[in-house]
C-alpha cells in the first residue's frame, strides 16, 4: 500500500507530535514489537488519510476515536470503506476503551491480527 501524498505525510508528522493521551497509552504498548512481535507504525499516511496505527503484517488499522468522532460517522465509513478497498481491516476504539480498560483493547487487537 502506498503512502499518501505530500499532504498527508505532512499531516502524519504533526499527528505524531501531538498525540492526543489514549493514543500515546496505546503506542507504548503497541511500539516496538511488544503485541506478539508485529510491527506497528503511528499517524501513518495511508492515500488521502493518516491511519493512528498501522500494523503492514496483519493490514490492520487501529483508529482511536474521540467525542468528535461522534458526528462524523459518514466520513468514519467512507474511510473504513476505502481501506477495505485496499485490502486493510479497520478496528475502531473510543478514548475510553483505551484508558479505563488497556488489557481489553490489546486483546481485541490480538485477535484481529490472528484473523488476518
Amino acid at each position: 500500500m502506498a503512502l499518501g501524498p505530500k499532504g498527508s505525510v505532512d499531516l502524519a508528522r504533526t499527528l505524531r507530535r501531538s498525540m492526543t493521551g489514549p493514543e500515546r497509552k496505546l503506542w507504548s504498548k503497541l511500539r516496538n514489537k511488544q503485541l506478539h512481535g508485529l510491527k506497528f507504525s503511528r499517524q501513518v499516511p495511508l492515500g488521502p488519510y493518516v491511519a493512528d496505527f498501522f500494523c503492514f503484517e496483519a493490514k490492520l488499522i487501529v483508529e482511536i476515536d474521540g467525542y468528535q468522532h461522534a458526528s462524523t460517522t459518514d466520513a468514519d465509513e467512507e474511510r473504513t470503506e476505502w481501506f477495505a478497498q485496499k485490502g486493510c481491516r479497520v478496528i475502531r476504539f473510543w478514548n475510553n476503551d483505551v484508558i479505563e480498560n488497556i488489557d481489553g483493547v490489546l486483546e481485541e487487537i490480538a485477535e484481529a491480527t490472528r484473523e488476518r
